[in-house]
């Protein structure tokens, strides 16, 4: 008989986890979260998860309020305090998941990010991290010993893209060489929505101390419609470089697309940039810090909600609510 399942929302990810519980056809589990005046917390849940499946949504980015390692360290307590009172399967629900970028080691005695922070979920007793985009999934992949499992959002990207692209011609540009198996896979998804060939570029891209160079383009853009395909906006330096290049290279227009909208640093200014026609972006990072900003007018967001609750359905037919 399948088990019942619970599904938890910590702080700000609590809308998210209302959107998915709202998709599950579930209620949102109750617990209380309290915050101690020394800056410690304590999370718990209102009512019993014992023999049950327990799914915790928080998405680790940093924001206004709290660190990505204050969300982590949350979630890990809580995602403890749920396996020590009898859940009988632990899920964390992590939309986007901190410390991915640094998945290898590219300077002598480099830290391995991703390991790390797979081997804390794995202290806590969880037994799946579900997540969207991760920055190499590979690397993700083999960074964790329980389940984990890395949800695409290009398809639902491609289709709520494919309007804006009014010409015949449709080039996806990856802007560096680490994104172009990314890039591919969201060539695959774009053809299949537009009925026809869309073609494939390179951006070249070195960073050096912190400084980022590179102007070569390796596509034939003139005519066409360019999409920009990334993994994650920080600033948005890395997107305007490959609009621009586009653009001089005769691009009738360009658009990006990033599942993670972490929108930092100068991202406001950078953004407004005419050069890019229009940004999407899914929800796994609210847009926050372009409150008020002109880059707001050619963002769109779509909602990951629904990618959620078809992981969930898959992973527990039968479900019981």
């Amino acid at each position: 008989m399948p088990r019942q399942i619970k599904l938890f929302g910590l702080g700000a990810s609590r809308p998210l986890a209302e959107a998915i519980a709202a998709g599950l056809g579930l209620p949102l589990a109750a617990l209380e979260e309290r915050e101690f005046e020394d800056g410690e917390h304590k999370a718990r849940p209102l009512e019993s998860v014992r023999d049950t499946d327990v799914y915790v949504v928080h998405s680790l980015y940093a924001d206004e309020q709290y660190s990505a390692e204050d969300k982590l360290c949350r979630l890990l307590f809580f995602l403890a305090t749920v396996r020590d009172h009898g859940a009988a399967r632990v899920t964390a629900v992590a939309p986007y998941l901190c410390y991915a970028r640094k998945d290898r080691r590219t300077q002598p005695l480099d830290p391995l990010g991703t390991r790390y922070v797979a081997q804390l979920f794995e202290a806590v007793g969880v037994d799946r991290v579900l997540t969207l985009e991760v920055h190499n999934p590979a690397a993700f992949a083999n960074a964790f010993r329980c389940g984990a499992d890395n949800l695409e959002a290009h398809a639902a990207m491609a289709a709520r893209l494919a309007p804006k692209l009014g010409g015949d011609d449709v080039v996806v540009l990856s802007p560096d060489t680490g994104g172009f198996k990314r890039a591919e896979a969201f060539r695959h998804h774009l053809t299949d929505v537009l009925g026809r060939p869309v073609a494939l570029g390179l951006m070249e891209k070195w960073r050096s101390g912190g400084v980022v160079s590179g102007r070569a383009l390796y596509a034939d853009v003139a005519g066409c419609d360019v999409v920009v395909v990334d993994d994650l906006v920080s600033t948005g330096t890395t997107l305007l470089r490959a609009a621009h290049a586009a653009r001089d290279a005769g691009a009738r227009s360009v658009h990006a697309v990033a599942s993670h909208g972490l929108f930092t640093g100068d991202a406001t200014s950078a953004l407004a940039d005419p050069v890019l026609a229009s940004l999407l972006v899914t929800d796994s990072v609210p847009p926050f810090r372009l409150k008020g900003s002109g880059a707001l007018r050619r963002l769109e967001v779509l909602p990951v909600a629904p990618l959620f609750v078809q992981a969930i359905r898959r992973d527990t037919p039968g479900m019981r609510v």
